[in-house]
Order: C-alpha cells, then structure tokens, then sequence
C-alpha cells in the first residue's frame, strides 16, 4: 500500500499523526499542495474529488477521507484504541470527533480559506465575510470545550483518542487562519499543551 500525503495540510496530518500513535509506518508519496499537484491526474485519477490523503491498497482499492483512512487502520491495528472502547466508549469518541470536526476544524478551515491571501487561488471565489463569520463560532465551541475539559483529561474521556488528533490539529491551524485561543481558556490550553507534547505531534 502507499499513502498519497499533502505536507502540512491539515486531513494529511490527522493521518499520519494517527499512524504515529499506532506506531505504524506507511509508504508515503509527498505530493506538493502548493504546486497544485493535488490537481493533476496521479491524484485525480485516484480522487475526483482532487483532495489529500489517499490511501492505495496492495489490490488497487482507494481509500479517501482522512477518518475513513484511519478507522481502516483501527481495524487493522485495534491496539492502542483510538475508536474507543466497548459500545458507549465507541459512541463517546464518535460523539466528540464529531463535535469537534464540525466546530473547530472546518470553521478554522473556513476562516483560513477566505481570508487568508495566499488561498486567494485555491478558494474561487474567497468570501472574507464568510472566513470572518467562522471566526466567533470557533471560540463559541472553544468555551463549551473548555467547559467540558474541567471534569476530564481528553475530548471524550481519560483515553486519548482519534477526537484529541482533529482537536490538536484544528487548533494548530488556528494561528495561520489568525485565530486565537483566548487567555482564559485554561482547560482548553492545558489539553492543546498536552497533546502538543506527544511524539506523534511532530508526525
């Protein structure tokens, strides 16, 4: 198999921070973003949605989605959990990698792709109002978050899991959709400082 990886774009590195903590290795094939080779037909031929990751099975079968990706890999590798455990610990994980990809990531991303100059080519046609309006819903979520991160250590419970990777990422991605957490936001830092620590941060 061979994964189709897109650098520091956000959905390549949820997988590949994933595979980090199942301490897998993947072959990996960099494709360059910023030259738009995403667009061109080693990727489109395989996603016409023209988007990273892309998995590559042995047989051929193409796997897109960067969560579809990794519970492909959860399943193959079921140690350590990243879905959860058991029926409610699984819905609990579903549950806030939900919340936190519709909430978080892809307001951060909306932010980021409308206002920021240098998406002026990727996003036809950049709305800044839109990229502006995402701004308070991230930091509406954030203070339900830090709300909920008093009584626990991760985002859907005391394991780590595949909620935590979107959430690292997602806030990562703030400082470049110039988005800030706010300072009193403790509960959230707190949780943002832990997962930043982990080797697989660096994935």
């Amino acid at each position: 198999m061979k994964l189709f990886d897109g650098g520091k774009a956000p959905n390549p590195r949820r997988v590949r921070v994933f595979l980090a903590e199942k301490g897998l290795e993947v072959p990996m094939v960099r494709v360059d973003m910023a030259a738009f080779e995403h667009k061109q037909a080693g990727i489109a031929t395989r996603n016409p949605l023209q988007r990273l990751p892309v998995l590559e099975l042995d047989d051929g079968t193409i796997l897109t989605e960067s969560v579809a990706i990794c519970r492909y890999f959860e399943e193959l590798h079921p140690e350590p959990a990243l879905f959860g455990r058991v029926a409610l610990g699984k819905a609990l994980v579903e549950m806030w990698q939900r919340r936190i990809e519709l909430n978080l990531f892809l307001p951060v991303g909306f932010a980021f792709r409308h206002i920021h100059p240098a998406m002026k080519e990727w996003e036809v046609p950049q709305v800044p109002e839109w990229g502006e309006v995402n701004k308070p819903k991230v930091i509406d979520f954030l203070a339900l978050l830090d709300q909920e991160l008093a009584a626990r250590e991760f985002a859907a419970g005391d394991q780590f899991s595949i909620a935590d990777i979107t959430g690292l990422i997602a806030i990562d991605f703030m400082k470049p959709a110039r988005i800030a957490v706010p300072e009193e936001f403790s509960n959230v830092r707190r949780w943002h400082a832990a997962l930043a620590s982990r080797p697989s941060a660096a994935a």
